[in-house]
């Protein structure tokens, strides 16, 4: 095994870094459903690079390969993708969605744990869709991270068009963009695991991950000097979070 093998691990520690820190960060300002989202995303992002550390380590085993597939594959960014919908979306229609995102998560789940096994195909340390028998079950993954993609990069976008103009959010727009980089990276990787390049994904998680805790403590960072003067002033405080829409 390459070194490569072995980000994964890397991963789980900065995905459980930024869980704590946007959990801390929804105790603190109880702003809405979309922290809790954005730190369900990044745990769920954590549990699917422990299940590639684990493979690496201890060798292929069938129950950490099924749930790597439903962390990985079916979850991916949807959770982060869902905070997202909270903030563009208003409250009836994030609820709705949420409510048919989750519903097909949970069939596509149940269908990845009922699934037989090629063991013929198994690779000591890699881990890759190809060995499921229900092949069919693959196409839920890129269902639910096109829909990933529309709400985490498109909002990220969004939200760099709306702030680029203006020399007072720019840390909003350099955040954004981070963000939008971040985000689209993971889902490169994951076409790779398609043809069994697997690991170009555990690079490209790393890698995204990575660049939207930037994005994320660059937007944060950056809004700190009017949030404290909107509260010297007696104002409503800031939703900083929204930049990162």
């Amino acid at each position: 095994m390459s070194f490569v093998s072995y980000i994964p691990i890397l991963t789980t520690i900065l995905a459980t870094v930024f869980t704590a820190v946007l959990v801390h960060r929804w105790r603190t300002r109880r702003t809405g459903p979309h922290l809790l989202w954005w730190a369900l995303g990044t745990l769920t992002f954590a549990l699917g690079t422990i299940t590639e550390s684990l493979t690496t380590l201890i060798g292929w085993h069938e129950p950490i390969f099924r749930a790597w597939y439903i962390t990985g594959a079916l979850l991916g960014g949807a959770p982060l993708a869902q905070g997202t919908v909270y903030l563009l979306l208003s409250r009836r229609v994030a609820n709705r969605l949420t409510a048919v995102l989750v519903t097909v998560i949970v069939i596509a789940s149940v269908c990845v744990l009922l699934s037989p096994i090629h063991y013929e195909l198994v690779e000591p340390h890699r881990l890759s869709g190809k060995v499921l028998g229900w092949q069919w079950v693959r196409a839920f993954s890129p269902f639910i991270n096109t829909y990933a993609f529309l709400f985490l990069v498109g909002g990220a976008i969004l939200s760099a068009v709306r702030y680029a103009g203006d020399p007072a959010t720019r840390h909003r727009f350099i955040g954004n963009v981070c963000i939008a980089i971040g985000a689209i990276l993971p889902g490169i990787g994951g076409s790779f695991t398609r043809f069994g390049y697997t690991e170009v994904l555990y690079v490209t998680e790393f890698l995204g991950l990575g660049l939207i805790f930037v994005g994320y403590r660059a937007i944060v960072a950056g809004g700190k000097p009017v949030e404290q003067g909107n509260r010297r002033a007696g104002e409503q405080e800031p939703a900083l979070e929204r930049g990162t829409g």
